[in-house]
Formats: structure tokens, C-alpha cells, sequence
């Protein structure tokens, strides 16, 4: 799914006011998807990142449709400023200097391999998002990461690390996706 620059913008702004509604309000917002556009309300999972600076402030996603496009958003905003637990809540103080960014992701395409390298031989470096899953272990890595790990090898072991499993591990399933990425002007 692609959305254009003026939906773009929608987002962003649905993605700062839930996140401005959270500091007053203490809950996210409640968003009526039938006041936007026919694209903005198609089912769609997005992932909402926050940035000060160039650290992450916080990151909250889904991986399966289940709601409109414009729901995701602002509800994923709220909760990569609130609820993402690698972080204390946002604070007042912290939402001028905040930088939002959305991917939407396409639908999840299984990937069939029979070792860490096949399953990387069908990925595309910054093109590919990458979803593992052995047993209740669970993780993925946004296309964005492939900054921070270029190589495939540590791309793939960073992930297994990130799902808690063995780095040896070679007995799980994966799906690649790709995505849509859009960012507000803030620094």
C-alpha cells in the first residue's frame, strides 16, 4: 500500500496531535476513520519511531492489518511515546524536539530457505524488513535497520538476538516485507 504526500501529511499530524493528546490527557486519542479519505481508512499495519536527536525515543508497530490506516497511526504514535517499554513515558519537555517517522508496511510474503544464508540470498538490503518466528520467539527488523547492520550475517544475528534465540538456530519460519517511509520535517 502507498499513500500519497498529502495523506502523508495527515499521518504525521494525526501522529504528533495522539501524542500531544497522551501528555494532556494521559490515553490516546479516539480516531474516526470515516472522517478521511477512502485511502486512510483501508486496513493497513504501520510502525511509528520516535527520535530525539538521533537516539530512539520509541517504537510501536503491527505486522498484520486489523485496522484503519489512520487508527494505526495515531494509535501507534501513543504508543511509541507511551507505552514502549524499553523507555520511560514522554515527557512535555521531550515533544518539541521529537522526530516522527511512519512505515507502512505491504503484506507479509513468506520467505522459504534452508539456511541463514538462502533466507539472505532472498532479502534486499534497505528493501527488505525481516519477521523471524521459533516456537513463542518472535522479532522483526523494520528495512530502516539494515543501517545499523549492512552485513546479512549480523543483520540476521542481530534479530535472533533481539527474539532471544541461539544464534545457530536454523529451524524457524520467515517473512520479508517492504514498506513505505515518511518522516516529519523536525529535527
Amino acid at each position: 500500500m502507498k499513500v500519497d504526500e498529502d495523506a502523508q501529511k495527515v499521518l504525521l499530524r494525526l501522529a504528533r496531535e495522539a501524542i500531544g493528546h497522551g501528555l494532556v490527557h494521559a490515553s490516546a486519542p479516539r480516531v474516526a476513520a470515516d472522517d478521511y479519505s477512502a485511502p486512510l481508512k483501508v486496513l493497513a499495519c504501520s510502525f511509528v519511531t520516535l527520535r530525539i536527536g538521533e537516539l530512539l525515543r520509541g517504537c510501536v508497530g503491527s505486522l498484520q492489518a486489523h485496522r484503519p490506516l489512520v487508527v494505526d497511526v495515531s494509535q501507534h504514535a501513543y504508543g511509541a511515546a507511551f507505552s514502549d517499554r524499553r523507555f520511560d513515558p514522554l515527557q512535555q519537555a521531550e515533544f518539541d524536539a521529537l522526530h516522527i517517522h511512519v512505515s507502512i508496511l505491504s503484506e507479509l510474503e513468506a520467505v522459504a530457505f534452508d539456511s541463514d544464508e538462502s533466507l539472505l540470498a532472498n532479502l534486499r538490503p534497505g528493501t527488505h524488513g525481516l519477521l523471524i518466528e521459533a516456537a513463542n520467539r518472535r522479532a522483526t527488523f523494520l528495512p530502516t535497520v539494515w543501517t545499523s547492520f549492512p552485513d546479512g550475517r549480523d543483520f540476521l544475528a542481530a534479530l535472533k538476538k533481539k527474539a532471544g534465540m541461539d544464534a545457530a538456530l536454523t529451524q524457524y519460519s520467515a517473512c520479508r516485507y517492504t514498506t513505505q517511509n515518511f518522516e516529519d520535517a523536525r529535527n
